[in-house]
């Protein structure tokens, strides 16, 4: 049954459908316009999560019912042009939910004067089948005014701070961005924190933490992470640097002027930055420059059990844990002499006991830091790998680069930030109706 009014939380998660019932993707949140006259926010559309985890924009009038369980549109035909806010537009759980107010609602004179949290917003179709929002669920923030747990509900006349301008002052709550975040792999989080202002991020971007925040700045661009690195305490900037990957730091450092290059460098621990100041004496385009200096590297004493075990590790990428690299000590690079290799599969065939040493592939050729990218890419399509050794001129291993390293470098820099022309045809339309 389809419903002319809704709250916004409702929506969230629902199933978005063409009209012959095909899957587009699931509502993630609520694009509103705030008005300056005061009069109730226009819904503009919604921000919908595509099963390629890519969200877009869908306009409200391509809504035709809203029930309990799905959204249904008037035609499977959508842009898929990435979300992008334009002035005065703003996600209704990104950067309304959790805000403070203040109600002048009759009925409710006890919290006259008191900051309030808003939890949700209800929406309503009118009779011009425009989507406005009518009403604010709101929570006392002060116990002894309201049981804990508390929600009442006020007619949007009866709100006050809910403008463009209160959205963007400081000390806003997060805890509904938060929710939304979890569980979601990095990248699709850095895509929600770079869609939304860039004050709101820096508030996300502070109640994270640091370990989560550093997963998610390695899959951000260098310029969106280094302005949020910029904003941090020197002993967060500190954490979080330790935690990212000395080459993705390497990556964000590297396109900083030196003076601030080596501010950031000097924050970390010195056995943290050294690694990452080895990366930095290699051209970004070449394999020293791509690789990372931590791959997996064993001695060839080391139990088939135990390599798996670290090639388990859940911080290890798929690429990464496809091959163990196995070299003399000191197993931290530069290593001993480099062996030679055993790849995931040989790993798998083998008994737990057998030692790595007996199941060595010396034949597999590797890569000097001084390699091309194009030198790179012919090695991985030759070999058929996904990650490869780099060995220096004494054989010494140094590092590997991985398939995803190779991809940052092949792809445009702003990769992260457009989309290909490719994905514009496939019968979409022109996303016109905001």
């Amino acid at each position: 049954m389809s419903v002319s009014k809704v709250f916004v939380a409702r929506l969230v998660g629902l199933a978005v459908l063409g009209p012959d019932g095909e899957s587009i993707g699931r509502v993630r949140d609520v694009v509103i316009s705030i008005r300056l006259s005061g009069l109730p926010p226009r819904v503009l559309g919604l921000a919908v999560e595509l099963t390629t985890r890519r969200r877009i924009f869908v306009p409200i009038l391509r809504v035709t019912a809203i029930d309990p369980h799905k959204v249904t549109l008037t035609t499977g035909t959508v842009s898929l042009r990435r979300l992008h806010l334009r002035p005065g537009e703003a996600l209704a759980v990104g950067q309304v939910l959790d805000t403070h107010v203040r109600i002048t609602d009759p009925d409710l004179a006890e919290l006259h004067g008191e900051d309030l949290t808003v939890v949700d917003l209800g929406i309503e179709q009118g009779r011009t089948r425009d989507w406005l929002v009518n009403r604010v669920a709101v929570r006392a923030n002060r116990l002894r005014l309201a049981r804990r747990g508390d929600v009442h509900v006020v007619d949007w006349g009866h709100v006050q701070g809910l403008t463009q301008t209160a959205l963007n002052l400081p000390g806003q709550g997060v805890a509904a961005v938060l929710l939304q975040l979890d569980g979601m792999r990095p990248a699709d989080a850095a895509t929600v924190l770079r869609e939304l202002p860039a004050k709101r991020r820096e508030e996300i971007a502070a109640a994270l933490d640091e370990e989560r925040l550093a997963d998610i700045l390695q899959e951000m661009p260098s310029d969106d992470a280094q302005s949020l690195i910029a904003v941090m305490g020197t002993s967060r900037a500190r954490n979080v640097l330790g935690a990212m990957e000395p080459d993705d730091v390497a990556d964000l450092v590297g396109e900083l002027p030196p003076g601030e290059a080596e501010r950031l460098l000097s924050l970390m621990d010195p056995e943290e930055s050294e690694p990452v100041r080895r990366l930095l004496t290699h051209s970004p385009d070449t394999a020293g420059g791509m690789m990372t200096p931590e791959p997996l590297i064993v001695t060839a004493a080391t139990t088939v059990s135990e390599a798996l075990a670290r090639a388990r590790d859940p911080e290890v990428t798929p690429a990464a844990a496809s091959i163990v690299f196995v070299v003399r000590p000191p197993t931290q690079t530069p290593t001993g002499k480099y062996l030679g290799c055993v790849h995931l599969q040989v790993l798998l065939r083998n008994p737990p006991a057998t030692l790595v040493g007996d199941l060595l592939d010396t034949d597999l050729g590797h890569l000097r830091p001084e390699d091309s990218v194009e030198s790179v890419t012919r090695y991985f399509a030759t070999y058929n790998l996904v990650c490869g050794p780099v060995v220096d001129e004494d054989g010494h291993l140094i590092g590997a680069v991985s398939v995803d390293d190779l991809l940052d470098e092949i792809l445009p820099d702003d990769w992260r930030e457009t989309e290909p022309e490719a994905d514009e045809p496939l019968n979409l339309t022109a996303g016109g109706d905001r």
